[in-house]
């Protein structure tokens, strides 16, 4: 029997509000032998635009219509565009797709009620406290559920005949620096009774900030929150929320995939009930805290892990920092997948991760190459991923390259056991590198850090590129610097280079230098009738036969035009003159074998010196030249031309 797969799209799953959903998808999966695949992104970090481009690149990943069903957990992605390029997917797809805290007439949904939530709150600080300077914390405006309690909260204040005020309200992102961003505009006004929060972050993060401010919660400021988290119903003052019943969420949402699956009739909309829990930060105090010796226990696992989960983050970003190749980098990176506790890891690369570490460093435009945006990922993964890393039950094996479009190979197989994937982005900004897979692991749901884990790996990978793509450029840089383009050989800045400490040894030792200057006959004449291709050619086979006859740890360049230059350490008459011969003999072999309509033909000269500690390597590269020329006067260049 086929196994069922269920695609999760979430983002933020440190969150209490994804963690209660999450929760309940795993227990219905678990209990019901279906494998999730979970994609993970962690946008809104500190609205970075870049960042979440390259988060929100995961959910393009996962071909909707390979899965049974798909989960949205929609309101978790905090950009509008995002959110509805996956909403219009979905809405393609051939298989059910069960849409959470969002209504969408083509799809499953599963919501609360909102505004009658918000209405009961709003309501309870009219009437039962007497309030009516009640502040409000937004979500985002784009944000379904925020705009839901929003307008609650404003329809009610109508209702008592409140006047609503837009200084009393404040917009936020539904994390807990808001609350304090919102406390600090409030406080620049006149002092409210009351804030009212869209969810119990930012709720924690109003009382944090008011009780830095001298103002007491509830004596002088009350506060309430949305979703009844387990940190918000154990602070101090336990805060007054509306209770969702998360786990249900999620079980309910597999439920609808598996009666679609099996042709179960259903509604295709859900309702879910919720209700107010009145504590301490308003003043009622009706909702007791979690048994102490509970809490401590819960707390001590919780700082425990917190604690073994920074040391491996910051041992692996101090050892993956230290990697200069992207072999040290894998090794690095081995003994930490270890550590969290997987089933399988998998590091899958976009086939232009390492865009700019070129085999071939003769590109003309390689330096261009390597800074333009035009040759890498923004959007989707490429056609062929790599897989460099690949680990599964205890041991590193190799995975060959596989299509994009498959995810991950044998996914789908029937051999695989149950289990629960997450798939995360690997990118550095914009930059798509690719994604990592992980499977039966406790460690992205559980862990404070796991976003760090995932984002040290991006980082430190985007670090090795750059290291080798600044070595293959200085390589390259120091090759057009020292080689000369058309020949292949050495420059004068090359030649100089090149013997400057064989030079100065031979000066210390006394040991003679033997300087041999080479200058092409008839290159102009070749040009001139044959064209500067032709001539072109002609020097390119005269630096090959330098290149052939130069083996004795000899140094030799094209010095400019049609001139060469060799240089020999500790030489002799009769070594220079054998190589002279050498020289004529090879281009005596090439004119036979090439054919050409021209004679390749070059006149030498060499001298030979110990040299004194004054004397300057071109000095003796100027004697030489005049020893060719006396021998370049002997010759006629007529005879060398066909």
């Amino acid at each position: 029997m086929k196994r069922i797969h269920i695609a999760v799209i979430v983002s933020t799953i440190d969150e209490d509000y994804q963690s209660g959903i999450l929760s309940g998808i795993r227990q219905y999966a678990f209990t019901h032998d279906i494998t999730l695949e979970h994609f993970v992104a962690f946008g809104n970090i500190g609205g970075d635009i870049g960042h979440d481009t390259g988060e929100y690149n995961i959910f393009s990943l996962a071909d909707f219509n390979q899965f049974d069903g798909v989960i949205l957990l929609i309101n978790t992605i905090q950009n509008a565009n995002y959110s509805e390029i996956v909403l219009e997917r979905a809405r393609r797809a051939s298989v059910p797709v069960v849409c959470i805290d969002k209504n969408d007439s083509e799809l499953y949904t599963i919501c609360i009620d909102n505004e009658k939530a918000m209405r009961d709150m709003v309501e309870h600080f009219i009437l039962y406290h007497n309030y009516t300077r009640i502040n409000y914390v937004s979500g985002p405006k784009n944000n379904i559920d925020s705009y839901q309690r929003l307008k609650a909260y404003q329809d009610i204040l109508k209702k008592y005949h409140i006047p609503v005020e837009e200084q009393r309200i404040y917009h936020g992102n539904f994390v807990t620096r808001d609350g304090v961003y919102a406390v600090q505009k409030f406080l620049q006004s006149a002092p409210p009774q009351a804030i009212i929060c869209a969810n119990d972050s930012m709720a924690i993060g109003v009382m944090n900030s008011l009780i830095a401010h001298g103002i007491r919660v509830p004596e002088d400021v009350a506060v309430s929150g949305f979703d009844y988290t387990y940190n918000a119903r154990n602070y101090v003052p336990s805060l007054t929320s509306v209770k969702r019943p998360l786990e249900r969420l999620g079980q309910l949402a597999c439920e609808k995939i598996m009666n679609h699956v099996n042709h179960v009739p259903q509604k295709q909309n859900e309702i879910m009930e919720t209700c107010c829990c009145f504590s301490q930060s308003c003043g009622c105090n009706q909702t007791p805290l979690l048994n102490t010796d509970e809490f401590k226990k819960r707390n001590f696992h919780v700082l425990e892990s917190f604690s073994v989960d920074i040391s491996l983050v910051s041992r692996m970003s101090s050892a993956l920092t230290e990697c200069d190749s992207f072999e040290k980098y894998i090794a690095s990176l081995k003994p930490f997948i270890k550590e969290i506790n997987c089933k399988e890891f998998y590091l899958c690369l976009c086939d232009n991760w390492k865009q700019g570490i070129m085999t071939d460093e003769t590109e003309e435009n390689y330096l261009m190459h390597i800074l333009s945006p035009n040759h890498y990922h923004i959007h989707g993964y490429g056609e062929k991923i790599l897989v460099p890393l690949a680990y599964k039950n205890g041991r590193f094996f190799d995975v060959p390259d596989f299509q994009a479009s498959e995810m991950l190979p044998d996914l789908f197989s029937n051999t695989n056991q149950r289990g629960e994937y997450y798939f995360m982005p690997l990118h550095f900004g914009e930059r798509c590198m690719g994604y990592c897979v992980i499977k039966n692991s406790d460690f992205p749901v559980t862990s404070k850090l796991f976003h760090n884990f995932m984002m040290t790996i991006g980082n430190s990978l985007e670090s090795v590129r750059k290291i080798i793509c600044l070595d293959r450029a200085t390589r390259k840089l120091n090759k057009l610097y020292t080689i000369d383009a058309l020949s292949e050989i050495n420059n004068r800045n090359g030649f100089r280079i090149c013997t400057q400490h064989l030079f100065q040894d031979c000066i210390r030792e006394k040991k003679p230098v033997m300087l041999m200057f080479l200058d092409m006959d008839g290159l102009k004449y070749i040009n001139d009738t044959f064209g500067h291709k032709a001539g072109d050619n002609a020097i390119c086979y005269m630096a090959k036969v330098l290149r052939n006859t130069c083996n004795n740890n000899e140094v030799c360049c094209r010095f400019g035009g049609d001139e060469f230059i060799v240089f020999g350490a500790n030489y002799t008459e009769e070594q220079a003159q054998n190589l002279s011969d050498r020289i004529q003999k090879d281009l005596e072999k090439i004119n036979q074998k090439k054919h050409f309509s021209y004679t390749l033909a070059v006149s030498t000269g060499y001298h030979i010196a110990i040299p004194e500690p004054d004397t300057n390597l071109f000095q003796l590269v100027t004697t030489a030249d005049n020893v060719m020329y006396e021998q370049k006067k002997k010759r006629k260049a007529s005879k060398y031309l066909k």
